[in-house]
């Protein structure tokens, strides 16, 4: 909402004569189910007389005291998003203020949850961008960073966590207690935590370079605990410290590091300094493939590395974002690689982050990865595939372009300089300019401050029997962003040997300007030419014609993965650019994805078989392509190692894609255990993914949904049985998932997802047609009513891409051109819908062709 927003121009103008010192802030939440009473006092200085403000989003303000005087009518002072202060003493300032907070069910600020399984109470907060606000008084921006004492009075049979240690809990009496927390490290408002509830696990202790014992806490709800691999989350854990440690030459900078998965969470992690939170899809309790375990892993390192970035050294202001972002996430997939089972990593990087990168950044939205954050509007819409996959990309370009060594020394210099305290871009390329002996600033420009991305494209002339003759690398850019970029990488060359396609020839080159001679490719002979092997580059690559019939042939023959993973990935850019035809793309990933033994490549092979047999299917063939595709990894799946990794992902494909009576009649049969497949248990989440599918097909009504849900009336089986009912083949099930979604504001934020994602699961897409006008009247009104979180999961879910068409094209444009005056946040996500229909529209033509 408006009045809830923050500029960057009044951050700066309230830093320019604000210094925070400290807060203290009592919390009782033994006060009832949907309020709680938080008490702020902040210490802070001042260098003028002036008035400002308070950042606090509550219910009620009863008490405003400053410096020693109550203020009378505090509840004229607060509009519900701001505290106006008279005017200040030049000097020391304490402020206290009472309020009134309310609980959230959006996950946002601090959001409230009762398990279903026990009816015990969970608490965890989530502040980041800025809703530290919604549970204590603040100044709401990341570079006034000041220590935090917590005072929590609570249930006395709860675990109450936050970033520092707590001695053991005093009776409050009436079955309450109070946990006195000690004061935190200086630290940015966002960064603040409180998880709270009957959460149970197991702990462990890591050893600090310097000797220090840090102890740890690996905890979920208690409902959930039995699953929890902690010892695995520690070891992890234990390695990373160790990694960031040698590599950033700096200790670790905490005391204790305690890590929860909590329910209902909006993200995958948050990097709270000691006291990180995830969500709770990362608690297995029931087998999933080594892709999600890899991820969970590879999250793990991402938060932990931002006890150092982003925690230690925080940016100024959200602008430098990706100075968190990105930087974790290079740091991860770098100490993924070298400590962990996942040592090949940079593949799936390539496949995963990466592909999102190219993505992201072809959208008209797309922004430099140092974004122009005028505001907090601005910065909610900018978590995205530029902020944290570009932007390690270019980072990782990065070190190849300074070298290793030297840009790790410059990392250590930032650290020892800029400990606790707040920086932007220049202080950072100042210390690697120092290290490199390069000048950055040109480098800065192009890489970080402008938008888009390039393609590379070898051009290459031959002799009769191979031999290059000559070869050139030309670069484009997109009309709309039309920088060209340098570039370091090598060009591989790679032959036909007794049925294997090996590596025969590289060339390591600065690539530049429109078109890039490669005299040292003269002369040689290679079946498969791979601009970009090894991955160092960020750019859309593509194969030249040979090279393609090659790769369309011998994929499988290949044995270095990553450079398969850069032909999957050309390939897949092709596609998505109209210069391949989709029906080619299904013919490669079901011609060669068995000779692929990543978990994580297979995933993104198996969500891009569905996108190509589904959206970006020619109309007239679109059912039988899925169809195909269906029966087809079946296939895979029977014929899989029993009880593989492979087995499972192919079975959990085939049940999303199924569609004829016999697919039907294959599900009922895994269902109810007519049909098997080798050591392959039906286990509980793989048994809802069933009966979601079933559902779709109208092979299971609601009462047997309900006989479902009976059997695990959990949280997690609760938003599969709101997914099955959603997703039935009725006119009657879609009314009542958009009724209980947009017309009515009572489920909690996750449960809004499982409705949406149930919704438009459909086999006839006339089930959703007359929800496209209804869309289009609903999105401002949602947009002004509820949460940013809550409004973004019914815009952008809700969007009606599924196979797109010229109609949703005209509904978007013409909505686009009336509101021109729509909030920046909502216009994005229309844009983008917009443009992803756009695109399966291009893409769809070239197929029919």
């Amino acid at each position: 909402m408006a009045f809830e927003n923050l500029t960057r121009d009044e951050a700066r103008s309230r830093a320019s004569f604000l210094s925070t010192d400290s807060y203290d802030i009592r919390l009782d939440l033994t006060t009832g189910p949907e309020t709680f009473l938080t008490e702020t006092t902040l210490r802070f200085s001042s260098s003028s007389a002036q008035e400002t403000f308070v950042d606090l989003i509550a219910k009620a303000v009863t008490e405003i005291e400053l410096n020693g005087e109550l203020l009378a009518e505090p509840a004229s002072r607060f509009d519900g998003a701001r505290v106006r202060l008279p005017a200040l003493a030049e000097g020391e300032n304490v402020v206290r203020i009472l309020a009134e907070g309310t609980y959230m069910n959006t996950g946002e600020g601090l959001h409230r949850f009762v398990d279903p399984v026990d009816d015990e109470v969970y608490l965890y907060t989530q502040f980041e961008v800025s809703d530290a606000r919604r549970m204590f008084a603040c100044f709401e921006q990341p570079d006034l960073k000041a220590t935090y004492q917590l005072t929590v009075t609570a249930p006395d049979h709860w675990r109450v966590i936050s970033n520092a240690p707590a001695p053991a809990p005093t009776p409050a009496g009436a079955g309450s207690a109070t946990w006195v927390f000690d004061p935190t490290e200086r630290i940015s408002t966002y960064l603040v935590a409180l998880i709270a509830g009957n959460y149970q696990g197991g702990t462990g202790e890591v050893t600090t370079r310097d000797g220090r014992t840090v102890p740890m806490g690996v905890f979920a709800r208690a409902s959930l605990a039995g699953h929890v691999d902690a010892q695995n989350v520690i070891d992890v854990t234990a390695a990373g410290i160790d990694f960031y440690e040698e590599a950033f030459d700096q200790d670790f900078p905490f005391r204790k590091y305690d890590q929860v998965f909590v329910p209902e969470y909006n993200m995958g992690a948050m990097e709270n300094p000691g006291a990180i939170t995830y969500v709770e899809s990362y608690v297995f309790r029931s087998e999933v493939s080594d892709a999600v375990r890899e991820r969970r892993d590879l999250t793990i390192l991402h938060e932990l590395a931002h006890m150092w970035f982003g925690d230690l050294v925080t940016m100024r202001w959200w602008d430098d974002l990706w100075l968190n972002e990105s930087f974790a996430e290079y740091a991860s997939t770098l100490a993924s690689a070298e400590v962990t089972r996942w040592t090949d990593a940079w593949t799936t990087f390539a496949l995963a982050e990466k592909v999102w990168a190219y993505q992201q950044d072809q959208l008209p939205s797309t922004h430099p990865i140092v974004a122009d954050m005028v505001d907090l509007e601005a910065v909610e819409t900018n978590f995205d595939g530029i902020t944290y996959a570009k932007g390690a990309s270019v980072l990782r370009q990065l070190v190849a372009y300074v070298g290793r060594d030297e840009f790790f020394a410059g990392v250590r210099a930032y650290f020892v300089k800029h400990a606790w305290s707040t920086t932007e871009l220049s202080d950072l390329l100042s210390e690697l300019e120092a290290t490199s002996g390069r000048d950055l600033r040109s480098w800065s420009r192009l890489w970080l401050q402008t938008a888009g991305v390039n393609t590379l494209r070898p051009l290459i002339e031959r002799d009769e029997d191979g031999t290059v003759r000559r070869f050139t690398i030309e670069q484009t850019a997109p009309e709309e962003h039309p920088t060209l970029r340098p570039h370091r990488l090598q060009v591989g060359g790679f032959t036909l040997q007794d049925g294997r396609l090996a590596r025969t020839t590289t060339v390591e080159i600065d690539v530049d300007g429109e078109r890039t001679e490669v005299p040292e490719l003269v002369g040689e002979r290679a079946d498969l030419w791979l601009v970009n092997d090894g991955d160092l580059a960020y750019a859309k690559i593509r194969l030249d014609d040979a090279s393609l019939a090659v790769t369309m042939e011998h994929l499988r023959d290949l044995d270095d993965p990553l450079a398969r993973t850069l032909l999957w990935s050309s390939a897949w850019d092709m596609v998505r650019d109209g210069e391949l035809p989709s029906r080619r793309y299904q013919q490669l990933v079901l011609a060669h994805i068995t000779g692929e033994q990543s978990s994580s490549v297979n995933r993104t092979l198996l969500q891009q078989l569905e996108s190509v047999a589904g959206p970006y299917a020619s109309p007239d063939q679109r059912v039988l392509r899925t169809e195909t595709a269906a029966s087809a990894v079946w296939e895979l799946a029977e014929a899989a190692e029993a009880g593989s990794d492979a087995q499972l992902q192919f079975l959990e494909t085939f049940a999303r894609l199924a569609r004829t009576e016999a697919h039907r009649e294959t599900l009922e049969g895994l269902l109810g255990g007519s049909i098997t497949l080798p050591a392959r248990t039906i286990d509980t989440d793989l048994r809802w993914k069933l009966v979601i599918s079933l559902a779709v097909l109208g092979g299971i009504d609601v009462a047997g949904i309900d006989e479902q849900l009976a059997s695990d009336d959990t949280q997690s089986g609760r938003k599969s049985a709101l997914t099955a009912k959603a997703a039935l083949p009725t006119e009657v099930s879609k009314a009542k998932a958009w009724r209980r979604t947009v017309e009515k504001d009572t489920l909690a934020n996750e449960s809004i997802t499982a409705v949406i994602l149930g919704f438009r699961r459909v086999v006839d897409e006339s089930l959703l047609a007359p929800y496209r006008q209804r869309y289009f009247a609903m999105i401002g009104r949602v947009w002004a009513e509820r949460s940013n979180e809550i409004a973004n999961r019914l815009v952008a879910g809700y969007f009606p891409s599924s196979y797109g068409g010229q109609g949703v094209l005209d509904d978007a444009d013409a909505w686009l051109a009336d509101a021109e005056e729509a909030p920046f946040g909502l216009r994005r996500l229309i844009i983008e819908g917009r443009d992803t229909v756009a695109r399966q529209e291009r893409v769809r033509a070239v197929d029919i062709g």
